[in-house]
């Protein structure tokens, strides 16, 4: 599973293009700007896109869509929390496949009530949920920091250390991170009560 990371627009936006080695099939991960980068790696690359997946329906990771569906014929995929257009639905512990790659789907609200993490291949997205020495932020509608908390140390603190955090902003020292690395360094992946948390974060 080869990854394509792109920082686009003036918000530290990543977008991704997931590709499956063996056949060229891929998903796109959160399209909003500079699209014409990404259609230019699709084509240079041969890839055919199966699928758009959004992490979350913030418009920052949605905005574009419209286009890249046009573009690339690919539905696009979204929780079922989700109240925006899409065509396919997904909740917990489903799996998206492409080519002879897979990611499953982990529900970790607190971002937002749709907000979704794909792991597979020693790899986690993770959206707006967890950034390198961060979290996303919980005052937008829809955002909790008790359902953050859940997400955080319920789910993802419980996964395999080694695995490869590629994160929905550039707002970290650095692009990538490891799971493992964010328990040592990560402020909010400290261990703490659920009251501690909420009072760190705030809302």
């Amino acid at each position: 599973m080869k990854v394509h990371q792109i920082q686009v627009g003036n918000m530290q936006n990543f977008t991704y293009i997931v590709e499956d080695e063996d056949t060229n099939e891929a998903i796109l991960i959160d399209p909003s700007w500079e699209l014409v980068e990404l259609e230019l790696i699709i084509k240079r690359n041969n890839l055919k896109i199966k699928y758009i997946v959004n992490t979350h329906h913030h418009f920052d990771h949605t905005m574009g869509n419209e286009a890249m569906t046009e573009s690339t014929k690919a539905p696009i995929i979204q929780h079922e929390f989700s109240e925006l257009k899409h065509d396919i639905t997904v909740k917990d512990g489903d799996y998206i496949e492409f080519g002879n790659s897979k990611l499953k789907v982990l529900h970790t609200p607190g971002h937002s009530k749709d907000s979704i993490c794909l792991i597979g291949d020693d790899k986690i997205f993770s959206g707006d949920t967890l950034f390198v020495g961060n979290c996303g932020r919980v005052d937008l509608l829809g955002g909790s920091a008790k359902e953050l908390y859940h997400s955080l140390f319920d789910i993802l603190y419980t996964l395999d250390d080694d695995l490869v955090l590629y994160s929905g902003h550039n707002y970290g020292n650095s692009k990538t991170s490891t799971i493992g690395q964010e328990k040592i360094t990560n402020p909010v992946m400290q261990k703490r009560t659920e009251q501690q948390f909420v009072e760190m974060i705030g809302q």
